[in-house]
């Protein structure tokens, strides 16, 4: 998997898709068999430009784009949207397939209180059974909801693998040597990484926001990947200029058949296991 650990500029559709399109290749190149990209990497998010930009999925143009790219480099896609339906806007994400087919569609469920005004709620969680094994696919704050009820359904729904586009934001006098950025995730992602046997993949942008209510905070990456154990196997570099590609090898664990019940199982295998 390749996290594409990307500047993203509010309100400059073309230049974010052409500076996607270039790293899905770079992606493909290195031997990426995935390419995932931040949340709403089209326009930023919460930018203003949402009301009169947003495009449908998967008609739009920053969605064909995506599947032209990942149709030419034979690649899955997992990217943040800000897609338009009908008279509502949405916080989105897609994942695609290598001949560019939409497989999932996921509309963010907990959006942060401030981006209420501007997006939509979603309403649904899905996984694709991918011959890369069975991939959710949840968006930044949907991973820590209330006892992380929605990352927790998708274990049950039978996800190997969680792709998580985000968007982390810190505020513009954040020191990262005082207070280190991301254990707000390990502690949502590891448990229940643990617990259902499942990888978390999250891919932050990189850059200042620019527009919408954290106008003057700077997203600055810190892209994360927690193994089944629960144990970080690797984390993004920090700051506004901290664009990157990261590869990390994933293995989805082998699991019980449907209705065994997953964290029993994986809890049985583990019992004696350091944690």
């Amino acid at each position: 998997m390749a996290l594409l650990q990307m500047q993203v500029i509010g309100g400059a559709p073309d230049r974010n898709l052409a500076l996607a399109e270039t790293l899905i290749a770079e992606a493909a190149r290195g031997g990426a068999a995935l390419a995932l990209l931040p949340e709403v990497m089209d326009l930023g998010w919460t930018d203003p430009s949402a009301h009169t930009l947003a495009a449908p999925i998967p008609d739009g143009e920053p969605c064909q784009r995506l599947m032209a790219a990942a149709r030419a480099h034979g690649v899955y896609v997992c990217a943040g949207l800000t897609e338009r339906a009908g008279e509502s806007v949405y916080n989105s994400a897609v994942l695609l397939d290598p001949q560019g087919k939409l497989l999932l569609l996921h509309r963010k469920v907990n959006e942060l209180a401030i981006g209420h005004p501007m997006y939509a709620q979603g309403d649904r969680l899905g996984v694709a059974h991918t011959d890369l094994g069975p991939l959710g696919l949840m968006i930044c704050a949907d991973g820590f909801a209330r006892d992380q009820v929605l990352s927790r359904s998708l274990g049950y729904l039978g996800a190997a693998v969680i792709l998580s586009p985000s968007a982390w934001a810190v505020p513009a006098d954040h020191d990262n040597t005082v207070e280190p950025y991301g254990q707000i995730w390990r502690d949502s992602y590891g448990p229940v990484a643990r617990d259902f046997a499942l990888w978390f993949c999250s891919v932050s942008n990189v850059g200042w926001i620019t527009g919408g209510p954290w106008s003057g905070r700077r997203c600055i990456g810190c892209s994360l990947v927690v193994d089944p154990t629960g144990r970080p196997v690797l984390q993004g570099p920090y700051g506004v200029d901290a664009q990157t590609i990261l590869y990390v090898e994933v293995a989805p664990v082998p699991r019980p058949a449907r209705g065994c019940g997953w964290a029993s199982h994986w809890a049985a295998q583990t019992s004696g296991a350091p944690r």
